[in-house]
């Protein structure tokens, strides 16, 4: 898997590739800014003739765009450097390639491009720039937080409107490299040049929407050293998936690939019970029984017909009642998993048992939608669970009732939030959204990039439950099994959104394509 880094643990690479290796800081700049102006060619072809505007800031961000302006010169392009502070602020090795790239302007009629350097101080002065072709933004680097103010906010402003092509370097400027969160504008790029390993913001939140293509680029040394990030995060792709999909064993039988008991459903809401249950088989479980209210039973008896249907004791509501918890209970040594929640209502009997079967039941649990709901009212329930195997999937909303919580405030830092409630409740995470972060026990995360917007449609999540239950039952490790499951998940997504759209796009597309998902990523 890609590993991917705060800003804090990418300033500690350098210190070690300068301090232990020996590199000089100035040669990683060098590296940068020759990576940068590659990129621009690989991604925007040739620039001979074209008008390539940097706008750089006073620190090493703009340190990078000042040795790409000098690479630059050898492709007959025309580049204008704009400097968003007087040179008297430069400092260091940007100072110093400043300095150089100021000599060779003096030489521009010698040189295969044209040069041209200097400062803007006022919006005026950005209407009177010639219309650039491509824009390379070198403000603000990975060490900028909060609002952008000033001549650099005109200076984004005026980026985001301009037709030219853009490229930011490490991040777009404006925005928070370890949450992905922009306070107020930051620079839509087309592509992101970031430097030595990927920055989490650039995953995260907004990331996804302003960073446009992520190309990392090699600064000539190893990023990885002794001071490594921890707990560490992770972006994972379709081979990391393929390493530990479950492989059958040609004697396998339905109960030695995934006994599954999945309580779910009540009167109205019995699509989710539905969706979870044949989810957990496309995903290849080798028996499920779905424990129901009886006054649902013959509704969900007739849609399924690989799922084993038992109608368990229910309320005037038409939900599980308290006594259905020893209807549960005589699956208990059965099953190798359950799947509790999806569809169960908010009814308070209902309640009452999801928080009596957490309590009491031993077995690896996977707890969504209305089960989560239920803990909300009483989470010390949940801090005190029986099961040693516990796998949590809330959106948003959930998060924020089952830890009291400001929707705004776990949101804006997505990956703290999920870290914080697996420490707190001793089980693995699947913040679900977008992107949706799976953290384990220990705050090791997986932030996902498959899936769409077509996903935001009712009972995607119910289908991701199953998906994730399926995995797991086959003997796939906890943390393992609720990340893979969630990149499949948005990867059936993505193959549903190529059939159907995003518009139209329903749960059971996602589920129909399932089985294509995992046989796409099957060694």
């Amino acid at each position: 898997m890609e590993a991917v880094v705060t800003a804090s643990t990418m300033q500690a690479c350098d210190r070690f590739a300068i301090q232990k290796l020996k590199i000089p800081a100035i040669v990683l700049m060098e590296n940068a800014g020759r990576g940068v102006a590659d990129a621009i060619t690989r991604n925007f072809g040739s620039l001979k003739g074209k008008t390539v505007l940097i706008f750089c800031g006073k620190g090493n961000n703009g340190g990078d765009g000042f040795v790409a302006a000098r690479h630059l010169q050898s492709h007959n392009c025309r580049t204008i450097v704009a400097l968003s502070v007087k040179k008297a602020r430069l400092r260091g090795d940007a100072k110093s390639n400043f300095a150089a790239l100021e000599n060779i302007g003096k030489q521009s009629p010698r040189t295969a491009g044209v040069l041209k350097i200097m400062s803007i101080e006022s919006r005026d002065q950005l209407s009177m720039l010639p219309p650039p072709d491509i824009i390379v933004d070198a403000i603000f680097g990975t060490g900028f937080r909060g609002e952008v103010r000033g001549i650099e906010k005109d200076i984004v402003e005026w980026i985001n409107l301009s037709s030219a092509r853009k490229i930011s370097i490490d991040v777009p400027s404006g925005l928070d490299s370890d949450t992905g969160n922009v306070e107020n504008v930051a620079v839509r790029a087309a592509v992101t040049a970031t430097m030595g390993l990927r920055k989490i913001g650039l995953t995260l939140n907004q990331g996804m929407d302003y960073s446009g293509l992520v190309e990392v680029v090699d600064l000539g040394f190893s990023p990885g050293h002794p001071k490594a990030e921890h707990p560490p995060a992770y972006i994972a792709r379709a081979d990391d998936v393929k390493m530990i999909l479950p492989k059958r064993e040609r004697t396998a039988h339905k109960h030695s690939v995934g006994k599954i008991l999945v309580l779910a459903g009540s009167r109205g809401l019995t699509g989710a019970a539905a969706m979870t249950a044949a989810s957990a088989m496309r995903a290849g479980a080798g028996a499920v029984v779905l424990g129901t209210p009886s006054s649902v039973y013959s509704t969900l008896s007739k849609k399924l017909t690989e799922v084993m249907v038992e109608p368990f004791p229910d309320t005037a509501e038409g939900t599980l009642s308290l006594g259905a918890f020893e209807s549960a209970k005589r699956h208990f040594e059965w099953a190798d998993l359950l799947i509790l929640g999806p569809g169960l209502s908010r009814n308070d009997e209902t309640r009452q048992l999801i928080r009596k079967i957490v309590a009491e039941c031993d077995l690896p649990m996977l707890i969504d939608a209305d089960a989560l709901n239920a803990l909300a009212d009483k989470p010390s329930v949940l801090k005190k669970h029986r099961s040693r195997q516990i796998i949590l999937t809330p959106h948003a909303g959930e998060f924020a009732r089952l830890t009291s919580s400001d929707p705004h405030a776990i949101g804006h830092d997505r990956l703290l939030s999920a870290r914080r409630m697996a420490k707190e409740f001793k089980v693995s995470v699947v913040f679900k959204g977008a992107p949706t972060v799976t953290v384990s026990e220990d705050g090791t995360a997986v932030i996902n990039t498959t899936g769409n917007a077509g996903m935001a449609t009712a009972g995607s999540g119910d289908v991701l439950s199953g998906l994730i239950g399926g995995l797991w039952g086959q003997g796939m490790d906890r943390f393992e099994a609720a990340w893979s499951g969630v990149f499949l998940h948005g990867y059936a997504g993505d193959l549903a959104k190529e059939k159907f759209g995003e518009q139209s796009m329903l749960a059971s597309d996602i589920q129909e394509f399932i089985p294509e998902a995992l046989t796409c990523h099957q060694p």
